[in-house]
């Protein structure tokens, strides 16, 4: 036990070091791509803040939902609060009643609004997190370090300290962002303290925030880049093949399989040896995460690249010529739902064993889905070698990451429409928003049209374009009973009882009509003297004839 747990900590401790050199590669590879803006950002009033063309420069956050092919204009408030902490109660309603610009009156920001703080002191999920609970639609985070490449760049103003950025800040999510519906930007502190001073001279500030995607033609070419591995793209990955023969020739689908280059991470030493064991084939030169965390037990990193090129076969043999790949949709689904031990959440390094790397399984996912196994097999083989001895390089893996230091991707899962980064938490309904609005205008497909602004975009694609709530049907989603459907409830209940109500008052009525005639016959004359019928106590009496004119036998007492 003891020589086991000094032989994995050892491994552990010599193969995270040489894989930290490959973080630094991918995170620095967003810089050099010449990325596609997908946001804008302008100040509307005061029109001297004003700027033409693209306006303020900015980062839009790698967290939260933006509204792509819509827009955020409010009003601005400057936080006087790092917001790292917003309290409870009186300590919320203190942050909302101050900052700027200031209200003669006292009174807290008014929804909606869009809220600006400075960068600093905690993260920005954390930041943007409590402006959210704060009623903000949308946060600037104002940097207070200037970029030393600017020629505005002034260092010795930021504090006296004399400091300046020398890279570009990243709003990175710090895995706990899902919860956050908002977006936001990073602005740049030349940017961020004009706008600042015009707040605090309690002037008035109105922004626009807007998110597109570049729409060149009628035709949208959109990449999801992910890998087998990857827990947060199992959402998207089971759910989107109904979009994608939905989409079908109105759009061209591309799937990327995210493998890190392990010589550029170091994992190959200069006699061509493995140096990051089974996280990497081909003597360390592909490589990617252990899906378990367990570099001794269970499935490998290795494992994950084979995965990644069958997959690439899969595309290439049934979904490369359409853009639609109704096949590797189909495989995929039956993988993560039979294949996957993280669907069950079970994460033991037998569980992993038993399922990923289980060749039967492998085979009945592609039988399902009517993929020929012989012929991926060829693909994978015709390829180049795939072995943990082997040193031969592999187009198709090689082609991966040519693709993806091109793209600068650096998030996983991450989507590109038109060449565009699309930013937040890629759920169904951003992606389909996201694909939709790359559209140039008028030549959107029926399911964009129908289903990007549908209160349940799935239930819309998967019912071929039909909204329900756009039609006046109702639907159920998530749980939650809609607003129309209970107010329709309420109208009937009250009508029903309304009736019941009514209909209860009227028998009443005629039971006491009765009770009162019985006694009157029975202690009053129920005739005069000349025989005529008594009516002095003024209740009806039945005429047999139905005579009104008073012929006939009208008048008999009944009893």
């Amino acid at each position: 036990m003891t020589i086991m747990s000094i032989s994995i900590s050892w491994r552990s401790s010599l193969v995270l070091p040489l894989l930290l050199p490959l973080l630094l590669l991918v995170s620095s590879s967003i810089r050099c791509a010449g990325a596609v803006q997908t946001s804008k950002l302008q100040v509307l009033i005061p029109q001297d803040l004003r700027k033409k063309g693209e306006g303020y420069d900015h980062r839009d956050a790698l967290f939260g939902i933006p509204p792509y092919g819509g827009s955020i204009q409010q009003q601005v408030f400057y936080a006087d609060s790092t917001l790292c902490s917003t309290g409870s109660g009186s300590g919320a309603d203190d942050i909302k009643k101050g900052g700027y610009p200031q209200r003669s009156d006292g009174s807290a920001w008014k929804t909606p609004f869009i809220l600006m703080v400075d960068r600093g002191e905690c993260t920005f999920v954390q930041k943007v997190r409590n402006a959210q609970r704060l009623g903000a639609s949308a946060v600037l985070v104002a940097d207070i370090m200037c970029m030393c490449d600017r020629p505005d760049c002034d260092a010795e103003a930021d504090g006296g300290a004399g400091f300046c950025e020398s890279e570009e800040p990243i709003m990175a999510d710090d895995g706990s962002g899902s919860d956050i519906s908002i977006p936001s930007f990073l602005v740049f502190k030349e940017d961020a303290d004009e706008i600042k001073k015009v707040l605090m001279d309690n002037v008035q500030v109105r922004i626009q925030m807007s998110f597109k995607v570049p729409a060149p033609d009628s035709r949208v070419e959109y990449d999801l880049w992910t890998h087998p591995s990857d827990r947060n793209s199992r959402p998207i990955e089971k759910s989107w093949g109904v979009a994608a023969l939905a989409l079908a020739e109105h759009a061209s689908f591309s799937p990327h399989l995210y493998i890190y280059d392990g010589l550029r991470a170091g994992c190959q030493d200069d006699q061509g040896q493995n140096l990051c064991f089974n996280l990497c084939t081909n003597q360390g030169r592909y490589c990617s995460t252990d899906p378990d965390d367990d570099l001794d037990a269970g499935a490998t990193g290795a494992d994950v690249v084979v995965e990644s090129l069958r997959r690439i076969c899969i595309w290439n043999l049934y979904g490369k010529k359409d853009g639609v790949g109704q096949q590797w949709w189909a495989y995929v689904d039956y993988f993560i739902e039979h294949c996957d031990p993280f669907v069950d959440n079970d994460y033991s390094s037998m569980a992993v064993a038993s399922k990923f790397n289980d060749p039967v399984c492998v085979q009945n996912a592609m039988d399902s889905a009517g993929i020929e196994v012989q012929k991926i097999n060829d693909c994978m083989a015709n390829s180049g070698e795939l072995a943990d001895m082997s040193n031969a390089t592999n187009s198709l893996l090689e082609k991966e990451i040519a693709d993806q230091q091109a793209s600068g991707v650096i998030l996983i899962p991450s989507l590109v429409v038109n060449k565009a980064v699309i930013r937040g938490s890629l759920s169904f309904s951003t992606v389909l928003k996201a694909v939709c609005s790359g559209f140039v205008a008028g030549s959107e497909p029926l399911i964009c049209q129908e289903c990007a602004n549908c209160q349940d975009e799935l239930a819309c694609v998967t019912n071929n374009g039909f909204c329900a709530a756009k039609h006046g049907a109702f639907q159920i989603v998530n749980g939650s009973v809609p607003v129309q459907l209970f107010g329709v409830a309420i109208a009937a209940l009250v009508f029903v009882f309304c009736c019941v109500a009514t209909i209860q008052h009227r028998r009443q009525q005629m039971y006491m009509q009765d009770q009162i005639r019985g006694i009157v016959q029975e202690y009053m004359p129920v005739t005069s003297q000349t025989g005529a019928n008594d009516t002095s106590m003024g209740l009806p009496q039945d005429d047999p004839d139905d005579d009104d004119d008073g012929h006939g036998n009208g008048g008999a007492s009944a009893f």
